[in-house]
């Protein structure tokens, strides 16, 4: 087997858990007959959801993952699109570099606004020219956009062998 078949098997093996990963942190925590917690009125969640931007389309979220995965876009325009770039702003190419050196690709299928500043994106991707799977990738509202969780990103930087100074 050949390094980047190794890549590659490491990498879907790694899609997989960070897609488990991505849906039972969307979960809401509740243990089965517990009552949830109370909440403020519902005026009030009214509100805060009105401060989120509106959820993008899946067209909307695949041109932003398109731009954050591409190492022929410069560093500067990518800065909006992805979540923890206070601490590292060196971090959309570092992902960039993650997707050319693995093949990988991502692609949005579905969106599902959650209600409270994040979503999920239903995608499918592959490393190396495999087979696509399912995975599923987190946004956030961060400065009034949306944004590619931090998580999310370090996994796949994890799954390189990359570190960054925003996944400490």
């Amino acid at each position: 087997m050949n390094k980047s078949q190794k890549i590659g098997r490491l990498a879907i093996a790694g899609l997989a858990v960070v897609t488990a990963l991505g849906v039972s942190a969307c979960g809401s925590g509740d243990k089965p007959g517990t009552k949830p917690a109370k909440t403020s009125s519902s005026k009030a969640t009214a509100a805060a959801q009105a401060t989120y931007p509106p959820a993008p389309t899946a067209a909307d979220l695949n041109t932003e993952l398109q731009t954050v995965v591409n190492p022929d876009i410069p560093n500067e325009q990518k800065l909006d699109y992805m979540q923890g770039i206070a601490a590292d702003p060196t971090l959309p190419n570092r992902l960039a570099e993650f997707y050319k050196q693995s093949n990988a690709t991502v692609t949005v299928t579905g969106v599902t606004d959650l209600g409270n500043g994040t979503l999920t994106a239903d995608a499918e991707a592959a490393i190396s020219g495999g087979q696509p799977q399912k995975a599923v990738v987190p946004f956030v509202v961060e400065d009034g956009k949306w944004k590619v969780q931090k998580d999310w990103i370090c996994n796949m930087l994890s799954l390189g062998n990359q570190t960054s100074p925003a996944c400490s």
